[in-house]
């Protein structure tokens, strides 16, 4: 994904392998634009056509074949009344239609139906609309005229719906005078009974939840930094030469607070492991929904009412202005490389288009002020192209430097009055680590960027100053205003080496968040050295450190069979009492564990068909044996008690059930801490036992303590959070208190 596809990767390796040991040496010192100059001139129009082959195999052309295909599986999805599947497929149609045809308006008048059985009657419109624009069948217009007024009516937008069914009545009369039109019929019989219901006026129908935009709470900074608009006062910003740029607390943090809210500069959906990354035509007709299928390819905003650019297949936008903002500053030269950009990887595409956000002017100035003045020697280009002075010998300023003529501020990056800015000066002069970087990485980074630009140079340069649509002639820019490969080249690869240690991944949070627990501090060390190359020094790495030498490690140990007391050691363990000189081998503990954790893992397919007596018996069976041989703190001991709590539950018995959670909390807070999403998940538990059993003045304190904890972790929109502030609203009313902003909700049951 980051990286281009291992074909690529394993040709450019071949070709490393074949370089002579000096041509090798020249990329572990040489600058980045000495590394560009070696990738142009070591760049082989063999390798120029095995790209095009690799990426001929991930196009992004428009198929008219897999349109018909998303087509019809979006109809054997919508009869079986899977309305959102059948929508996302018929989005997928659309994105493989041409503009203006009848495929693309079938496409469009479909997914309206969908959205019109999940009450999205906004969106149900807005797709009536674009059918309509792109040419829907006048013989079929009755049916979608109907569907109109249906959500018109809906709506409440009474005097809208009498016009729409004013003209709806107009047009079914001259299709019948003409042709007799007997499939009229039903749609008569529906407008019958809608005509009786716009009479009614019953106001809006209540929509269906979908999710077609996840629109979260707006937070902002509490108070803003004055040295850093984007940041919280909380933090300062320092820098040195070798982590670069970097934020400190200046007091006290608390869980949940908001440090730095800043809009990113460049973003760029990723594919994921999906269909795109499949070489060949099937692999286009894949039914499930990718992260490409359901967010905007701009903004990055999630909605299944998609609008696809109309030269590829791979871009899709929520809105027409983000697809034309999108097409004005980068996607008009992205569009035709589409299959290029998925061979070559996530670096090389977020490098592309960082550079042409950013704009020639900018990106050249800032270059050549790191390359110092050029000389007049040329760089070799695509045929066709200005030729392009080389950069003399001179080293490249240090990052120090701001502007190649001595000045130095505070900070790289930063204004001259010592102020940060979002814009490209700060994102450029982000740390690249070229020295850091493996020589074959440089090759591999650098032959791929070289690559690029040549398949750039074979078409225009783009401008941001001259803004035009998908339909207008792509005509080549004057010389004047045509960046060099060179400069291109060498800004982008700058990129592709900064992303290894800068780019920010946006996910979907999952059930278990970040946290120290899951990662060893021998690993995450290793870890931020191979990718950050950065030795981590921290008070909570020594201290974990200092910790692991410890009898009873945080995460729970293995106990002495005999005296009970804490083993300590590696491959053979002894006890940590003196008085006790037993010895026991680690393997024989890990298997005992495994074992014990296979048997704990088993109940929970008892309680789920039913045998939840049985299952309590198990793993009160278990917990005793588990207590011969580990801790306490151990995490298995916390399983074993939210099992328990989950069969008592199973068994109506929720004292029980809410008794074994709070054993299971203390484990889950010795682990993961009192501001843990797991802590949050474990005290959802146990909120949901003492409201079912009535519990009322404890279950109000826990879901307080909950709902804090969550909110740290989630949006307000979370379904754990709204069940909680249901819960809550429901208990207030029966305790005569004033009630919270949610209803209350149904009778609750303990999930894990």
């Amino acid at each position: 994904m980051d990286l281009p596809v291992e074909e690529w990767q394993s040709h450019v390796h071949r070709r490393w392998l074949q370089l002579p040991p000096s041509v090798q040496g020249a990329f572990s010192t040489g600058a980045l634009h000495e590394i560009i100059l070696h990738c142009s001139a070591l760049l082989q129009p063999d390798d120029e056509v095995f790209l095009q082959r690799l990426a001929e195999g991930y196009s992004v052309e428009k198929d008219p074949d897999a349109c018909l295909f998303y087509k019809e599986e979006g109809n054997k999805a919508f009869q079986k009344k899977a309305y959102e599947a059948a929508a996302i497929l018929y989005s997928k149609g659309t994105s493989h239609a041409r503009p203006n045809t009848e495929e693309m308006s079938l496409c469009l008048a479909n997914r309206s139906a969908a959205f019109f059985h999940l009450a999205q009657y906004e969106t149900c419109l807005e797709d009536i609309g674009r059918a309509q624009t792109h040419g829907y069948p006048e013989q079929l217009q009755p049916k979608l005229m109907l569907r109109e007024a249906e959500c018109l009516v809906a709506l409440g937008r009474q005097q809208e719906a009498s016009l729409a069914i004013h003209v709806l009545e107009q047009t079914m009369a001259a299709q019948q005078a003409r042709t007799g039109a007997p499939h009229l019929q039903a749609l008569q019989r529906r407008l019958r009974h809608l005509k009786t219901r716009a009479q009614e006026d019953k106001g809006p129908a209540e929509a269906h939840p979908i999710t077609l935009a996840c629109a979260s709470k707006e937070v902002n900074l509490s108070a803003k930094n004055t040295q850093i608009p984007s940041a919280s006062s909380s933090v300062s910003l320092c820098s040195d030469p070798s982590r670069g740029r970097y934020l400190i607390a200046t007091k006290d943090v608390l869980p949940g607070e908001l440090l730095v809210k800043e809009e990113a500069f460049v973003s760029v959906l990723n594919p994921g492991e999906t269909q795109w990354l499949w070489p060949g035509p099937e692999a286009r007709k894949d039914s499930r929904a990718t992260p490409g299928d359901l967010h905007c390819h701009r903004c990055l905003r999630h909605t299944v009412a998609t609008i696809p650019c109309q030269g590829c297949s791979y871009a899709k936008y929520c809105s027409q202005q983000c697809l034309q903002l999108a097409w004005e500053h980068y996607h008009r030269t992205e569009c035709s490389l589409g299959g290029t950009l998925l061979t070559l990887g996530l670096f090389c595409h977020v490098a592309l288009r960082t550079v042409l956000l950013a704009g020639f002017e900018v990106v050249s100035k800032l270059v050549k002020s790191f390359q110092g003045t050029v000389n007049s020697e040329a760089i070799p280009v695509p045929e066709g192209q200005p030729p392009v002075e080389k950069p003399n010998t001179q080293p490249i300023v240090g990052e120090k430097d701001q502007d190649g003529a001595g000045s130095r501020s505070p900070i790289p990056g930063c204004d001259r009055d010592g102020s940060y800015q979002s814009a490209y000066y700060a994102l450029f002069h982000l740390l690249s680590h070229t020295e850091d970087h493996s020589p074959e990485h440089k090759f591999l980074c650098g032959l791929s960027i070289v690559a690029l630009c040549k398949k750039l140079g074979a078409a225009y340069w783009p401008s941001p100053l001259r803004p035009q649509g998908p339909s207008e002639q792509e005509a080549a820019l004057p010389t004047e205003l045509a960046p060099g490969p060179s400069i291109w080249a060498v800004a982008m690869l700058r990129h592709v080496l900064q992303l290894h240690c800068n780019a920010q991944g946006v996910t979907a949070l999952q059930k278990a968040g970040p946290h120290e627990c899951r990662m060893d501090v021998a690993t995450r060390k290793q870890k931020l050295r191979s990718q950050y190359f950065f030795d981590c020094c921290c008070q909570a790495c020594q201290d974990e450190e200092a910790h692991r030498a410890s009898p009873t490690p945080k995460q729970g140990g293995f106990r002495c069979p005999t005296c009970k007391a804490v083993l300590q050691g590696e491959d053979v363990l002894c006890c940590s009492s003196g008085a006790c000189m037993a010895l026991v081998s680690r393997a024989h503990l890990m298997g005992q564990l495994q074992d014990l954790q296979q048997r704990v893992e088993a109940t929970l397919e008892l309680i789920r068909d039913g045998k939840a007596a049985q299952a309590v018996q198990l793993l009160s069976g278990c917990q005793q044996e588990a207590k011969n041989f580990v801790t306490p703190e151990h995490m298995l001991m916390g399983e074993i008690e939210d099992h328990l709590a989950q069969a008592y539950a199973s068994l109506g018995d929720w004292p029980k059930s809410a008794a074994h959670l709070r054993k299971s909390l203390q484990v889950v807070e010795a682990q993961h801490g009192p501001a843990s999403v797991e802590i949050g998940h474990e005290l959802f538990k146990l909120a949901q036992a003492l409201f079912n059993g009535f519990a009322i003045t404890e279950a109000l304190s826990v879901i307080e303590k909950a709902e804090k904890v969550l909110s740290i972790h989630y949006n307000p929109e979370n379904e754990q959070v709204q069940e909680l502030q249901q819960m809550k609203a429901c208990l207030q009313e029966l305790l005569g208190l004033p009630a919270g902003p949610m209803a209350s909700g149904p009778a609750h049951s303990v999930h894990t």
